[in-house]
This record gives structure tokens, sequence and C-alpha cells, in this order.
């Protein structure tokens, strides 16, 4: 399974000049805990809720100052595997997806544990490595089920 399968296409983003209190605003307003920063129309940072975390209306930093930068990025084609070493031990919680140099999408942490939470089976040809796979809709509860009550 690759990036592109699990990525959201919809990215906010914001420019670095602008102050962080804007930032929050638009994060809390679209419901939303990343925002890719930009510079100049080029990816330069990744800010996220924990960033603009007990911020006064006073604070007068900007986005720039407080940002993860550089951004650490993905490109569609990336596996989620390899996209999920790429947050491992970093204090991000989301990549840009970047294809030639356009921002294309943005994947999280959410979106990689969903996905992995749904549920991983090994492929039917080789034993060696798991996949993932869409399992489709989830089950409401296995409470009332006959092998699960032990009946």
């Amino acid at each position: 399974m690759r990036v592109q399968d699990v990525m959201k296409t919809r990215v906010e983003s914001i420019e670095a000049a602008e102050p962080l209190t804007a930032a929050a605003e638009q994060m809390r307003r679209r419901r939303i805990r990343h925002l890719v920063v930009t510079r100049e129309n080029r990816v330069a940072g990744v800010l996220s809720d924990r960033d603009v975390t007990n911020l006064s209306a006073r604070d007068s930093r900007l986005v720039g100052d407080v940002m993860a930068s550089p951004a650490i990025s993905a490109s569609p084609e990336m596996t989620l595997r390899k996209a999920a070493n790429l947050l491992r031990g970093r204090s991000i919680g989301c990549l840009p997806v970047m294809d030639e140099g356009k921002l294309v999408g943005i994947v999280t942490t959410s979106d990689l544990l969903e996905r992995i939470g749904r549920g991983a089976e090994r492929p039917v040809t080789r034993g060696k490595r798991w996949i993932l796979k869409d399992r489709g809709p989830r089950r409401k509860s296995l409470a009332g089920r006959r092998d699960f009550a032990g009946h």
C-alpha cells in the first residue's frame, strides 16, 4: 500500500510570516491538527496543534518562529512502512506529500494508524511480507455473536 492510497488531498497551509494566533484560529475553525507552512509558495515546514498550545492572544511570534523545519516529506509512491519510519522518532505528526516539487497531499500519524488498525494480512503467495488490506466497514460489536460469547 502506498501513501497516495491514504493521504488527504485537501491540505490547509499558512505562510511562515503569519502570526501564530492566525494559525491557531485557522486550526480551530477547520478542526485540524496540522498546517503546512509555506514561504514564497514553497513548503518550508509543518505546524502542529502542539506548537500553538497555551498561546495567548498577545503572543507576537510568527508561524516561521515555531514551525518544524525543514519539512520532512513523502512522495505519493512511498510505502506506508517507509512513511511510518519517517515519522517514528521525530516530534512531527504528519508528512506533506510532494510530487515533483508540488504539494499534493498530507498524511498523518492518525491516517497510518487507522489503515493499520483495519488489519494487516499476510499475502497469499508469499508468507514473508505483511500487506495492509481494507476489510470494508467496521463491525459494531462482537458481544452478540455466538462464537464471541463462548456458546
